[in-house]
């Protein structure tokens, strides 16, 4: 994901150039930071008002070329636009420039332990699971081998299955009422089905988030990975983007955000080709845990197409917690271990 940066400074009748003293281009800012906003002034130019903005909103002004305090504790993470309306020397100038909001939480580390092991189906790219009633909703990718299904937990086998058009690359999925919302990878399209019967009721098209990769639903609306550090969320019922956060951690964004699973008012996500889940606050995108899960398909149980760490669903009546990956032989049921 691309960010653009942009700087601007003016020159006074005088030729000088007035600009930003701090924050400097690009600046990396743990959330709740007081930052200092300061005008680099030349001599003999006199500023006569300054009105300060962040992503357009005005935060407050001066008459003068005084510091301004930038609070940064209410503003959302990622990228901010910092603004200076300046009113100098008969003139009025913006000048504009970026920093990076940062979380200021050190996650948590989590280890594993495995409760129980279940089989799963080999040929399962899997991309989106969720357990329901006794039995895991899967949908799986690639090009002519995507499917939905459902799966029972015991044998691994699938219980009820339909196949995608050759066309499209199936990604996450989730139920919601009794509807099971499907998203596809490049092809722009989600796919709605009956959650009974498979029979397609409906599609719809992405609007601004790049692909189709993860999908849960936490009661009010779905949460949508697009591959990037970007949550976006959609309603339930128009599927249509209504907003997203932006994923950090303390060193900076999270990427490659891939299955998702709502447990508990946070979100987990698969950090797509790690053995990494990160547990994220949903209201502000800040990694609060993650979850090492290296180690959890042995060596003998890996075969020439076995792919990546993918896949978490989540029992909420008997408080179980499951994990797979794509072509794993294998699924299993987790508690997490603090790391000491």
């Amino acid at each position: 994901m691309g960010v653009t940066f942009t700087f601007a400074c003016k020159q006074d009748k005088g030729g000088a150039s007035i600009g930003f003293k701090s924050p400097e281009q690009g600046k990396a800012v743990a959330q709740g930071e007081d930052v200092k906003i300061e005008l680099d002034v030349p001599p003999g130019t006199q500023v006569t008002a300054a009105t300060y903005l962040v992503d357009g909103k005005v935060l407050g002004s001066k008459n003068n070329a005084e510091a301004f305090t930038l609070h940064t504790k209410e503003l959302p993470l990622g990228y901010r636009l910092v603004s200076a309306v300046v009113e100098h020397s008969g003139s009025k100038d913006t000048l504009t420039v970026n920093m990076e909001l940062r979380s200021a939480v050190t996650p948590a580390e989590f280890g594993y332990k495995v409760v129980n092991t279940f089989p799963h189906d080999t040929t399962s790219y899997t991309q989106g699971l969720e357990y329901h009633d006794g039995k895991f909703l899967e949908s799986t990718g690639e090009y002519g081998f995507s499917t939905l299904r459902w799966v029972d937990l015991q044998s691994g086998k699938a219980l009820q299955k339909i196949n995608l058009d050759k066309k499209y690359f199936g990604e996450g999925s989730s139920l919601v009422g009794d509807k099971v919302i499907l998203l596809t990878w490049q092809e722009n399209t989600g796919f709605v089905y009956d959650a009974k019967t498979f029979k397609q009721t409906g599609t719809f098209m992405y609007q601004n988030s790049r692909e189709g990769w993860g999908l849960t639903f936490d009661g009010r609306r779905l949460l949508k990975s697009d591959g990037t550090n970007k949550i976006w969320f959609l309603n339930k019922d128009t599927y249509q983007e209504e907003g997203f956060i932006e994923v950090y951690d303390n060193k900076g964004q999270v990427d490659q955000l891939n299955e998702l699973e709502y447990i508990d008012g946070k979100l987990y996500a698969n950090i797509y080709q790690t053995d990494k889940i990160a547990i994220i606050n949903p209201l502000t995108g800040v990694v609060e845990r993650y979850i090492d899960l290296t180690g959890i398909l042995s060596a003998k149980d890996r075969f020439s197409n076995t792919d990546v760490l993918n896949g978490i669903a989540w029992d909420a009546k008997g408080k179980r917690l499951f994990v797979t990956g794509k072509k794993f032989d294998k699924l299993f049921q987790i508690t997490l271990v603090p790391k000491k």
